[in-house]
């Protein structure tokens, strides 16, 4: 259920997430529609400390069949796409990469907006646009 308030929902990605993204075909469009979905309390795994993993169903195809990507999440806030597979290719992301994940979003979610500008002005991420304002790739 969508609330009433627009969303203040960030969304980004990283340059990894970027490569895989592109190798599954995985569009912008479909990367903001799975971080909306998440921010609406629709997540498929909270794996705590600002860490979701989340099924993306790409445009004309189902959500069971998706890729899985791993976000760091802030609600209302903050969606850092940083790590995506495939769930016939990776079960799951083990013990230690979890904790790596959890380090990263103590980081990242803390970042100010300024902050969070400059990682793009650097490139190290990249705005996911919100579809209807450009979305080809």
């Amino acid at each position: 259920m969508r609330s009433a308030l627009p969303s203040t929902l960030s969304v980004y990605k990283g340059k990894a997430f970027i490569r895989f993204a592109k190798k599954a075909r995985i569009a912008d469009a479909d990367l903001w529609k799975a971080a909306q979905l998440a921010n609406d309390g629709l997540v498929d795994a909270d794996m705590g400390g600002g860490v979701i993993k989340q099924r993306i169903a790409r445009t004309g195809e189902g959500k069971s069949g998706g890729s899985r990507s791993i976000i760091l999440f802030k609600k209302n806030r903050r969606a850092v796409y940083i790590y995506g597979f495939e769930k016939k290719d990776v079960a799951n992301i083990d013990r230690r990469e979890l904790e790596a994940f959890r380090d990263l979003a103590e980081v990242i979610l803390g970042y100010s907006d300024a902050e969070m500008e400059q990682r793009v002005k650097d490139g190290a991420l990249f705005h996911v646009e919100e579809p209807g304002e450009d979305d080809a790739e």
